[in-house]
């Protein structure tokens, strides 16, 4: 479903990411974790067109690669159609505060895929309702919990019809019980089959949902493998202490 091959960012002279391999495969949740600065973040948004890379490429199956130096016609090309198969769920919720619940998620439909307003709505109330926010069409983001909003945004996500949901850390401004709300949904999407890239502390979720773990460390994935591999049992000492950490944090 995503090939990244050579992968290659800088921001002036920190390299971010040093020459990232990555495949996931159709139906899987692929989770990466590592500790902060290792370029996860980074990598989602390169998968996302959100960042421009200086070095090696991306592909989503079935799509035109992504290549680092390609003219600037041929990525926005490309561009417009990873972005209508490729979802993304941020740390921030980044939702309209001066629309509805039911128009934010009812907007791209709309002015990016062309579909009627009552179409488009009738997406958006299944969805909501899917992510137990079926009561809330009408209420203001400010209205909502931080875990209310998330929700909304992987509605907002979802109703793109996206074969790909990047998840950039979604639980780590939120409360235990809103996070356990949100890894609740997500939980269910992989369960459904829905691919998913996830970026995340939430070890749990790795442990219980990911089909395969991805370690990131200076700039590459240093360990991969299934959760009961790379959890349990590492092979490399940098992963042993990031677990370590993430085992000793409040």
């Amino acid at each position: 479903m995503i090939t990244v091959r050579g992968l290659v960012k800088r921001h002036g002279d920190l390299e971010v990411l040093n020459g990232v391999d990555l495949d996931v495969k159709r139906g899987e949740v692929a989770v990466l974790i590592g500790p902060s600065g290792s370029g996860k973040s980074t990598l989602l948004r390169c998968i996302n067109g959100l960042e421009v890379f200086q070095g090696g490429s991306v592909a989503i199956e079935g799509a035109e690669r992504l290549e680092a130096g390609c003219p600037e016609r041929v990525r926005s090309r490309v561009l417009a159609t990873v972005r209508r198969r490729v979802g993304m769920v941020f740390q921030a919720f980044n939702l309209f505060p001066h629309r509805s619940v039911l128009e934010n998620v009812t907007e791209a439909p709309i002015h990016v895929l062309g579909m009627s307003k009552a179409e488009a709505e009738d997406r958006a109330r299944a969805l909501l309702a899917r992510v137990g926010l079926g009561e809330k069409l009408d209420r203001r983001p400010r209205q909502l919990s931080g875990g209310q909003q998330q929700r909304v945004a992987i509605a907002r996500a979802l109703a793109m019809g996206p074969e790909v949901v990047l998840f950039d850390e979604p639980t780590s401004a939120l409360d235990p019980e809103m996070t356990g709300e949100v890894l609740g949904v997500m939980t269910d999407l992989a369960r459904d089959g829905q691919t998913m890239v996830v970026v995340t502390h939430a070890m749990r979720f790795a442990r219980q949902v990911a089909t395969t773990v991805h370690v990131l460390g200076q700039g590459n994935i240093i360990e991969s493998g299934p959760p009961s591999a790379v959890l349990d049992d590492p092979r490399e000492e940098a992963t042993r202490k990031l677990l370590k950490a993430e085992a000793a944090a409040p």
